[in-house]
């Protein structure tokens, strides 16, 4: 458990950590340890809503509570667009295939 944060707009079209072109409106996230292309789910603690997300880059970094960095599609979909951080649970639903 832990916080997610979100990116956006600032980083569309930049290439992620795995090479992809980041669009804000697909529904991946950064996290620092597990592999690209692994699908998690992020639940909010607050709310119990959740979504999957695929994993594509690195992050978040700096704060060492912050667990997930979300896209602003994903960020939409909890509904923390507002508040920039939620506390969450990620779960992985399926792992990136070798």
């Amino acid at each position: 458990m832990g916080y997610a944060t979100w990116y956006g707009a600032a980083l569309a079209g930049h290439r992620t950590a795995n090479g992809e072109r980041f669009d804000p409106e697909q529904m991946t996230a950064a996290h620092r340890t597990l592999p690209f292309n692994t699908w998690v789910e992020v639940r909010r603690v607050e709310t119990g809503q959740s979504v999957r997300v695929r994993i594509t880059d690195r992050g978040p970094f700096g704060h060492p509570e912050r667990i997930i960095d979300l896209s602003r599609a994903a960020a939409r979909e909890l509904g923390i667009m507002k508040l920039g951080t939620a506390r969450v649970e990620i779960r992985v639903v399926a792992a990136a295939e070798p």
